[in-house]
């Protein structure tokens, strides 16, 4: 388990430089009975805030976002607390890289979760927050490695009116001198849509294809879908649970995961170590890499990789339908990698 400090700086440098989007950084969420820890912590959701303290932390992750979308990397970082601040670099990379995308976007506070962890005597290897719903059963999850003692804010804000909305979630620390400040400890960002289509739209099709025992295509939009729709990795919601769910059901037996998938083609097996999806102009790609020896023969790696993609879509032909085009990956140790696309439709 890392340390928070170093989570706080994971939370940063696991950002893609090409889509901004950033690794898993939790695999699992409880959803059980209450830690021994939990009289230590509590949670204070957005309806259960004195409408005074909720415009203030409104406004304390507004003045920060917008700093984000100005590409104002200085005031960022005096915004932000020493430990992190100190490491500043890639948050400087992603803010320059994330601003572009969110200039003239509408800024709005979507969710507030007060995080009230004070009692806490030390850094715990995780620490959840179960944060209940007034008038409902509903409850969503916090789960946070190596927390310190501490008051701290998820706030969940949407940038839209522009082509590629996002949401951006700021995790913010209460200034433990008692000034009433809040700096910046956490920062995530995540598409709102792919090729257009919210992750509801995702949702409902993955089920459509479910329902045609098109198990891949429902799949990678499970996916898909899950990825738009929850904001940060460490939060879950009984709403998400239940895609999970679905996803894991129909989950195809030879997803790679610890172990590749070996697809045979042209008499070559290739090791497909991931398969993921990704929005490119034009719509929504399949995204495959695969393990290759070494990629400093273009001619030749061209020629293997369309027989891959060949005999992918040979095998599954319902992709084509779901899919503007194909991206195939090759990795070798220590060397670039080696990347070609192509559309479906031309792919024979």
């Amino acid at each position: 388990m890392i340390s928070f400090a170093g989570f706080r700086r994971f939370l940063f440098d696991s950002m893609c430089p090409r889509r901004l989007y950033f690794a898993a950084l939790l695999a699992s969420f409880a959803a059980a009975a209450l830690s021994p820890l939990a009289h230590a912590v509590s949670c204070v959701t957005q309806s259960q805030m004195a409408a005074a303290d909720r415009n203030t932390y409104a406004q304390s992750a507004r003045s920060v976002a917008s700093n984000v979308q100005a590409g104002n990397v200085a005031a960022v970082k005096a915004a932000t607390i020493a430990s992190v601040a100190a490491q500043f670099d890639s948050i400087a990379s992603s803010i320059q890289a994330l601003s572009p995308q969110i200039q003239g976007a509408t800024l709005t506070v979507n969710s507030l979760y007060l995080l009230k962890a004070g009692d806490l005597k030390a850094p715990q290897d995780e620490t959840q927050f179960f944060c209940s719903v007034p008038g409902s059963q509903r409850v969503v999850t916090l789960s946070i490695p190596q927390l310190p003692p501490g008051t701290y804010l998820l706030a969940i804000l949407h940038a839209t009116g522009v082509e590629h909305s996002q949401q951006l979630s700021l995790i913010l620390e209460n200034d433990p001198s008692g000034s009433d400040s809040w700096k910046l400890a956490g920062f995530f960002a995540r598409p709102l849509t792919a090729a257009g289509r919210d992750g509801l739209w995702y949702w409902t099709e993955a089920r459509n294809y479910s329902q045609k025992k098109q198990d891949w295509n429902a799949f990678l939009y499970y996916q898909t879908a899950a990825y738009l729709l929850n904001p940060v990795d460490f939060l879950s919601s009984p709403n998400f649970e239940k895609l999970q769910k679905e996803a894991q059901a129909i989950r195809p037996a030879e997803w790679p995961g610890a172990e590749p998938l070996v697809l045979n083609a042209n008499g070559q097996n290739f090791n497909i170590t991931n398969v993921r999806t990704d929005s490119f102009p034009g719509g929504l790609d399949l995204v495959i890499t695969y393990k290759a020896k070494d990629v400093s023969d273009p001619v030749a790696l061209r020629s293997q990789i369309l027989d891959l993609m060949k005999a992918l879509l040979a095998k599954h032909p319902e992709l084509r339908q779901a899919f503007h085009g194909l991206w195939v990956y090759a990795n070798a140790e220590n060397q670039h990698p080696f990347a070609i696309e192509m559309p479906m439709n031309q792919i024979s």
